[in-house]
């Protein structure tokens, strides 16, 4: 009679073990990795949430939860048409799956540890994705990522580990001290971890959100890391590390909003918005390797991919800035990235 329970515990897949270990004992310090992540963005997306639901009472996020079939899933959670924000995305999304042969003979290239030989790997990702669109073409668009990946063995017992993420800020018409702002913020919370570490990532954001086929950045920057793992420093230590960065978003960007969501502006600047928005969807869809894994991840939700991408765009044929205007100045910033602290 005490077989069958145990063949069924056996057989049981990683998603539904962790099921288990949360609805007995919940999430604590001494809990794997994976749950303690998919805990601190879950609270963090609801604390996000509160505070630019709070700024923005005009309309209510809309929120979905949906499931993968092989296990996870995930909380989808968009304001659209408000009288702060034409669109607001606010996303946690948790995958159990699995790697087929040719995207583990990718990552072997920043994860030597990964068995070259072997056809399919386990893998569990959880990430907090973020993207604000404000109406005002005064106040910048901002975006966040924060996430943790793992490979496994059959038993659960991870494989190999990284952390990457980061947050940047895209202005349509560039206040110097915005981005100084945004910058220092940050910069404050990557110190108290490695003073190296906010110079080193800036250069990286500066480097990867760039708009290749444009030849200027999407904005003005931020911080960006990846696969940082056990070469980098203990786990303990970076996740620490990324749940100070993420913790730093409001203070790093509500301030910059409240001072720009009321202020005038004209038809033409908002024109200006929709064509800087335009770079930003180019950006996304060309390049973005996270909306690249999403849309090519099995079973994964493409409404929550998409989230980040504005109700509103426009692309003009040829159109160039005027000579002297703050429209040109920002487009000569994009094309020769500044250090803001």
């Amino acid at each position: 009679m005490l077989t069958e329970p145990v063949e069924r515990l056996d057989s049981s897949t990683v998603a539904e073990r962790d099921n288990i270990r949360k609805r007995e004992s919940g999430v604590t310090s001494t809990s794997p990795m994976r749950l303690r992540m998919e805990s601190f963005i879950k609270t963090q997306q609801n604390d996000i949430i509160n505070a630019l639901q709070a700024l923005d009472p005009s309309t209510s996020f809309r929120t979905d939860t949906w499931t993968r079939p092989l296990g996870g899933g995930g909380i989808s959670s968009v304001l659209q048409d408000g009288a702060v924000f034409e669109k607001a995305g606010v996303n946690t999304s948790i995958v159990y799956g699995t790697l087929p042969r040719p995207a583990i003979l990718k990552m072997r290239a920043d994860h030597k540890n990964l068995d070259p030989d072997i056809d399919s790997l386990s893998f569990f990702a959880a990430g907090l994705s973020l993207v604000l669109h404000p109406r005002n073409p005064h106040a910048p668009t901002v975006h966040l990522n924060y996430r943790y990946f793992e490979t496994e063995l059959d038993d659960g017992t991870p494989q190999g580990w990284w952390f990457g993420g980061g947050t940047d800020l895209t202005p349509s018409y560039l206040f110097d001290e915005d981005a100084i702002h945004f910058h220092r913020a940050i910069k404050d919370a990557c110190d108290r971890h490695d003073r190296g570490y906010y110079p080193r990532f800036k250069r990286w954001c500066d480097d990867y959100f760039s708009v290749k086929h444009r030849g200027e950045s999407r904005g003005v920057g931020g911080i960006f890391f990846d696969d940082l793992d056990e070469s980098e420093k203990d786990q303990e230590n970076l996740f620490a590390f990324v749940q100070d960065c993420c913790k730093a978003f409001l203070p790093s960007y509500m301030p910059i909003l409240e001072r720009r969501k009321d202020m005038p502006y004209t038809e033409a600047e908002k024109e200006w918005q929709m064509l800087r928005r335009g770079r930003y969807v180019e950006f996304n869809l060309v390049h973005d390797r996270g909306t690249s894994f999403g849309l090519n991840t099995p079973g994964a939700r493409i409404e929550s991919i998409l989230m980040s991408l504005p109700l509103t765009a426009k692309w003009r044929y040829m159109h160039e800035p005027e000579k002297g205007s703050r429209e040109e100045r920002l487009v000569k910033v994009l094309k020769e990235p500044m250090d803001w602290v």
